[in-house]
């Protein structure tokens, strides 16, 4: 057999470091359980949810809803006061991304596991906000939000970076599906489709004002995120991107600017790069050919 190239052995170090970052130390086990596992799963291998939950354009995506959900003070809050995001931030994805493969890709029984032990998290986080006013994870109100934010989040990175972006009837579809996990989660009635979504985002705009908690939570996002000097460019190229996806009402109010030539110059460009070699380090290398 052929000796692996230096291109091979590059690639192989590079996914998986990003592998073990984004999945953890059972991110390998996991895989094999999600994958490998034959049962029945939620969605079958055409449905728009595994392309778009299967592409590289997602670490964009993920970025852009967490800016995206902060902008709800109550859901901010419960983040803020509950959750290990500066402590842990590594462990706050590996659970995130666990959570979206197994209910995108894994057996149907994994995935209603995986949605009964977030439900079960929900009902112990309660509190008060800066403001005054109470918050519960579980409420269906603010399950909705999260559930639209990421939605419409992951669509628009995937249309803007993703390998073969879908047509209206894919969008619509991705929506559908992720309306399915939605409704586990205890989100009444979510959208089904494009319009729908974007509908029931609009309704939410009156209650959508940044906070101090917000604020607080961009600045780690996008300037200080805990990362080797090495990491820090590509890290920067992806941020980037998620901020030039987001509606000018959300960069406003997180006093991010919006500079249309330099993001059609070189933002978008370099994060359709950045996307690419995500994509080429994380895809399986090509089989040794024999000698």
């Amino acid at each position: 057999m052929e000796a692996p190239s230096t291109a091979d052995r590059l690639r192989a170090r590079i996914g998986t470091a990003i592998f073990e970052r984004v999945a953890g130390p059972q991110g390998r086990d996991r895989r094999r359980q999600i994958h490998l596992t034959e049962g029945e799963r939620w969605f079958t291998e055409d449905r728009p949810v595994r392309r778009v939950h299967g592409d590289s354009s997602m670490f964009i995506g993920g970025i852009r809803a967490l800016l995206l959900q902060s902008l709800h003070p109550l859901a901010m809050a419960a983040v803020a006061e509950h959750s290990d995001y500066r402590a842990d931030p590594w462990g706050r994805l590996q659970r995130t991304s666990f959570f979206l493969a197994v209910t995108t890709f894994g057996r149907a029984e994994d995935a209603r596991a995986a949605i009964a032990r977030v439900r079960a998290v929900h009902e112990h986080v309660t509190g008060t906000a800066p403001d005054g006013r109470p918050y519960a994870a579980s409420d269906p109100h603010l399950l909705t939000w999260v559930h639209i934010a990421e939605a419409d989040s992951f669509l628009r990175a995937h249309t803007r970076f993703g390998t073969r972006p879908l047509d209206q009837a894919g969008r619509d579809g991705y929506v559908a599906d992720m309306a399915r996990i939605g409704a586990e989660l205890g989100v009444p009635d979510p959208p089904r489709t494009e319009a729908e979504l974007a509908r029931l985002i609009a309704r939410y705009r009156a209650e959508l004002t940044v906070t101090a908690q917000a604020r607080e939570a961009a600045r780690f996002l996008l300037f200080s995120p805990p990362l080797p000097a090495v990491a820090r460019a590509p890290y920067g190229v992806l941020a980037a991107s998620a901020v030039s996806l987001l509606p000018g009402w959300a960069r406003r109010q997180l006093r991010l600017p919006r500079l249309p030539v330099t993001e059609t110059v070189l933002v978008r460009p370099a994060g359709h790069a950045m996307v690419r070699a995500i994509r080429w380090a994380t895809s399986a290398p090509p089989p040794a050919r024999a000698s």
